[in-house]
């Protein structure tokens, strides 16, 4: 964790937040857009925190005027008019920059970030810089978070660019696809809770993972982890975290 952490002091008017993550919007998910569209829409919080892989891909933010991504753009414009947007980038959307943001009307957070809210301390993060355990990401993690890489990457054409996140996509992909689920990589517990005790905050609220669960820590410490969202199938899945002056709950989908 970086030494000075970055914090987010929630206004007193504030009585509901939101925190979602892993939509891995693409074309291929119109059913998981019409989700977002509609919870957006109708959610009482008054923030909404966007904790990464919001996007299955973003090659850079001269691609935000491409027909999906446009699309994404002006519906996070539309709401940020009504709503408070916060955006930290996870391991498929980390190239959105400074002009994205501006377009959509977000504020951007740096990976992990403290929210203050409710008289309480909120640790926030994507949650991939936890996964210890998987070394090869972690490589990858430290090159692909290089000013100098992205400046690399993001100088090619746009067409080489989808052309490279399509390869990697599919290396991802077979590489899940030979290991069990249930040996993918988790979040260090050891590195959590000294994540938690650097910053002062018992509890940590990730996404990454896709294993939307509640984990005791030990030493009055937890860690919170968001569902990731999939309309496309005959059982949808998805929703927001909702944290109030009553404390963290779990909102299905239809409930906003």
């Amino acid at each position: 964790m970086p030494e000075s952490l970055s914090s987010v002091q929630a206004p007193s008017a504030w009585t509901a937040i939101d925190f979602i993550s892993d939509l891995h919007l693409a074309p291929e998910t119109p059913l998981t857009l019409a989700a977002l569209r509609r919870y957006l829409r109708s959610t009482p919080a008054q923030a909404v925190f966007l904790l990464g892989d919001i996007f299955e891909v973003w090659i850079g933010d001269d691609a935000r005027n491409d027909a999906f991504e446009a699309e994404c753009t002006a519906l996070l414009k539309s709401v940020s008019q009504d709503l408070t947007l916060f955006f930290m980038a996870g391991n498929r959307d980390f190239l959105i920059g400074d002009e994205m943001a501006a377009a959509a009307g977000f504020q951007r957070l740096a990976d992990p970030c403290l929210l203050e809210a409710f008289g309480r301390r909120w640790l926030l993060s994507h949650g991939d810089a936890l996964c210890l355990d998987d070394k090869p990401y972690q490589q990858f993690r430290a090159m692909a978070r290089n000013p100098a890489w992205q400046a690399q990457m993001l100088a090619q054409p746009v067409e080489r660019r989808r052309e490279q996140a399509r390869q990697m996509r599919l290396q991802s992909m077979a590489n899940q696809q030979a290991m069990k689920p249930e040996n993918w990589a988790d979040l260090d517990a050891e590195a959590t809770r000294a994540w938690l005790r650097q910053a002062a905050a018992p509890l940590l609220i990730h996404g990454h993972t896709h294993r939307p669960a509640e984990h005791d820590l030990g030493e009055g410490l937890s860690r919170w982890v968001l569902p990731d969202w999939d309309c496309e199938h005959a059982v949808p899945r998805g929703g927001p975290l909702r944290l109030t002056a009553a404390g963290l709950s779990r909102q299905g989908l239809g409930l906003g």
